[in-house]
Protein backbone atom coordinates (compact mmCIF):
# COMPACT_ATOMS: atom_id res chain seq x y z
CA UNK A 1 0.00 0.00 0.00
CA UNK A 2 1.24 3.51 -0.67
CA UNK A 3 0.68 6.34 1.63
CA UNK A 4 -2.37 8.67 0.63
CA UNK A 5 -0.35 11.98 0.47
CA UNK A 6 2.82 13.21 -0.75
CA UNK A 7 6.12 12.67 0.99
CA UNK A 8 6.83 16.22 1.61
CA UNK A 9 6.63 18.32 4.57
CA UNK A 10 6.70 22.08 4.81
CA UNK A 11 7.03 24.00 7.50
CA UNK A 12 5.87 21.30 9.58
CA UNK A 13 2.98 20.67 7.94
CA UNK A 14 2.74 17.25 5.24
CA UNK A 15 1.34 18.48 2.08
CA UNK A 16 -2.29 17.42 1.82
CA UNK A 17 -1.81 16.51 -1.94
CA UNK A 18 -2.52 12.97 -3.07
CA UNK A 19 0.23 11.63 -4.61
CA UNK A 20 0.99 11.38 -8.13
CA UNK A 21 4.22 9.89 -8.76
CA UNK A 22 6.39 6.91 -7.12
CA UNK A 23 10.03 8.34 -6.25
CA UNK A 24 12.98 6.05 -6.68
CA UNK A 25 16.85 5.80 -7.57
CA UNK A 26 18.02 3.70 -9.96
CA UNK A 27 21.76 2.72 -9.16
CA UNK A 28 23.39 0.06 -11.28
CA UNK A 29 21.02 -2.70 -11.47
CA UNK A 30 18.92 -1.75 -8.42
CA UNK A 31 16.35 0.45 -7.86
CA UNK A 32 15.19 1.94 -4.36
CA UNK A 33 11.90 3.98 -4.02
CA UNK A 34 12.36 6.64 -1.97
CA UNK A 35 8.93 8.34 -0.95
CA UNK A 36 6.03 9.73 -3.31
CA UNK A 37 5.19 12.99 -4.46
CA UNK A 38 2.49 15.42 -6.07
CA UNK A 39 3.96 17.18 -9.10
CA UNK A 40 3.87 20.32 -7.28
CA UNK A 41 7.06 18.95 -5.37
CA UNK A 42 8.96 17.05 -7.78
CA UNK A 43 11.46 19.93 -8.10
CA UNK A 44 11.99 20.00 -4.68
CA UNK A 45 12.03 16.06 -4.18
CA UNK A 46 14.92 16.10 -7.00
CA UNK A 47 16.98 18.75 -5.32
CA UNK A 48 16.73 17.02 -1.87
CA UNK A 49 17.82 13.38 -3.15
CA UNK A 50 20.81 15.04 -4.89
CA UNK A 51 21.96 16.81 -1.61
CA UNK A 52 21.24 13.30 0.50
CA UNK A 53 23.18 11.38 -2.78
CA UNK A 54 26.04 13.82 -2.07
CA UNK A 55 26.48 13.09 1.63
CA UNK A 56 26.10 9.22 0.67
CA UNK A 57 23.18 9.10 2.35
CA UNK A 58 20.95 7.87 -0.44
CA UNK A 59 22.50 5.74 -3.17
CA UNK A 60 24.54 7.24 -6.42
CA UNK A 61 22.53 7.05 -9.31
CA UNK A 62 19.33 8.71 -11.44
CA UNK A 63 16.29 9.64 -9.99
CA UNK A 64 12.83 8.45 -11.42
CA UNK A 65 9.32 9.47 -11.14
CA UNK A 66 6.84 6.99 -12.39
CA UNK A 67 3.53 8.03 -12.44
CA UNK A 68 0.72 6.71 -10.28
CA UNK A 69 -2.29 4.89 -11.85
CA UNK A 70 -5.59 5.11 -9.89
CA UNK A 71 -6.81 1.28 -10.07
CA UNK A 72 -10.09 0.38 -7.76
CA UNK A 73 -10.86 -2.61 -5.86
CA UNK A 74 -12.92 -3.63 -3.37
CA UNK A 75 -10.50 -6.78 -2.53
CA UNK A 76 -7.78 -5.26 -0.91
CA UNK A 77 -8.04 -4.39 3.28
CA UNK A 78 -5.92 -2.37 4.98
CA UNK A 79 -5.15 -2.76 8.99
CA UNK A 80 -3.14 -0.81 11.17
CA UNK A 81 -0.36 -3.53 10.99
CA UNK A 82 0.07 -3.27 7.40
CA UNK A 83 1.84 0.74 7.66
CA UNK A 84 5.18 1.15 8.71
CA UNK A 85 6.52 4.07 10.52
CA UNK A 86 9.49 5.73 8.62
CA UNK A 87 11.90 7.57 10.75
CA UNK A 88 13.67 10.46 8.98
CA UNK A 89 17.06 11.93 10.28
CA UNK A 90 17.57 15.37 10.35
CA UNK A 91 18.46 15.76 6.88
CA UNK A 92 15.01 15.47 6.19
CA UNK A 93 12.29 18.48 5.82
Amino acid sequence: MLPDRCSITESGKQCPNPPESVISVVHKDDEYMVGVTCDKHKHVVTVKIKDLQSQGVVPAGKVRFVKLKAVGTDCIKGNADDYIQIDHDSHSK
